[in-house]
Parts: structure tokens; C-alpha cells; sequence
């Protein structure tokens, strides 16, 4: 992780093909916060087991239930809201494309590939969302002037 003193901070992920994640100034407070409460060294982990080893997921699962079930109505859960771990990583993915960000940096934050998000966000690429400077389309799609006689 990065975690400077101000402005976004990055955190390296390696589920898969190792990339980095940004991290938002809040967050980053946040966990300059707690690595100094906890007294962490660089190479202490964050999360662990209870043996010191990294957190099970089954536990972050669990932990996840339990909050669903403090802050969600009995609507809002019966409804499917909260209901994985994942919507969390969903959310921020198309906050990103909402503000944005090209989708082609937000596929290698993911570690996902452009066309993935083309099927699971297709709002995110409405046409009438899209300003073009039709001028400019003609210039670059115009056939030479040889052709123009």
C-alpha cells in the first residue's frame, strides 16, 4: 500500500495477476488511522486469522451477514440487498464508470476485461449518454481528395 500523507493512496492487489487499486483520501485517513492504533509494521497485514494468518473469507462473510442484518430492513433484505460481499466491489466499479472514469482503467483496477463490463453495465454506455463533435467525425471519416473528383 501507499498511503500518503495526502491525495489518493494505492493499494496492490494480487488476486490473480498482481495490479493496483486506488485508494480515496478518506480511506486512506482511515487506514493510516488504524495501522497506527495497531502499532503495524511494513509486511503486517491488516486482517488476520485468529493464528495470525490471513483472514478467512468465512470470516469476512460472516462478519458482512452480521452488519447486513444490523443496518437493512426485513424489506431491504428479503429484497436481495447486501445479500453478497461482492455488491460492495459491484458499487465501486460502477461509481467509477458513473464518474467517468474510462472503462478501460477501471477493467485494470478490476482485473477484469473491458467486455465484461460492457455486458454487466450496458447502462453505462447508452449512446444519448455520449456528446460527439459530429464535425469532427465527418473530417476524420472523409474520403481523400483524390477520390473527390
Amino acid at each position: 500500500m501507499t498511503l500518503p500523507e495526502k491525495g489518493f493512496g494505492e493499494v496492490r492487489v494480487r488476486a490473480g495477476e498482481s495490479r493496483s487499486v486506488p485508494l480515496t483520501p478518506e480511506i486512506v485517513g482511515v487506514l493510516r488511522q488504524w495501522i497506527d492504533q495497531a502499532g503495524l509494521k511494513p509486511g503486517d497485514l491488516l486482517f488476520t486469522g485468529e493464528r495470525g494468518g490471513p483472514l478467512p473469507s468465512s470470516v469476512y462473510r460472516k462478519a458482512w451477514k452480521q452488519a447486513c442484518e444490523a443496518v437493512l430492513s426485513g424489506e431491504e433484505h428479503e429484497a436481495g440487498v447486501g445479500e453478497r460481499v461482492a455488491i460492495l466491489r459491484d458499487s465501486c466499479l460502477d461509481l467509477w464508470l458513473k464518474a467517468g472514469v474510462p472503462v478501460w482503467v477501471v477493467a485494470g483496477w478490476a482485473g477484469l476485461s473491458a467486455s465484461w463490463f460492457a455486458q454487466r453495465y450496458p447502462h453505462r454506455f447508452q449512446v444519448e449518454d455520449v456528446e460527439l463533435d459530429w464535425e469532427h467525425v465527418a473530417k476524420v471519416m472523409a474520403l481523400p481528395d483524390s477520390l473527390n473528383r
